[in-house]
């Protein structure tokens, strides 16, 4: 699936993914391949990403909104 990571300034991340957990404002969640078509909003936190190699990252971030479409994900974080 694919993931990009957008703030004011640039884009932190953009590629393919196996994983993503996020700090939603209800609790972090996690994002499959597949996931059901979803809109949440992000507070602070951090974002960690599992790429197709399973090596990680992590993101901080201060909040935003997530976007998960026909696996494609899109966060827009500040």
């Amino acid at each position: 699936m694919k993931l990009d990571i957008i703030t004011p300034d640039k884009k932190l991340y953009s590629g393919e993914v196996k994983s993503v957990v996020l700090p939603g404002s209800e609790g972090s969640f996690g994002i499959l391949n597949n996931h059901a078509a979803m809109i949440s909003t992000l507070i602070k936190g951090r974002i960690k990403v599992t790429d197709a190699n399973q090596s990680t990252q992590t993101f901080e971030i201060n909040g935003g909104v997530v976007e998960v479409f026909r696996n494609t994900i899109t966060v827009l974080a500040e």
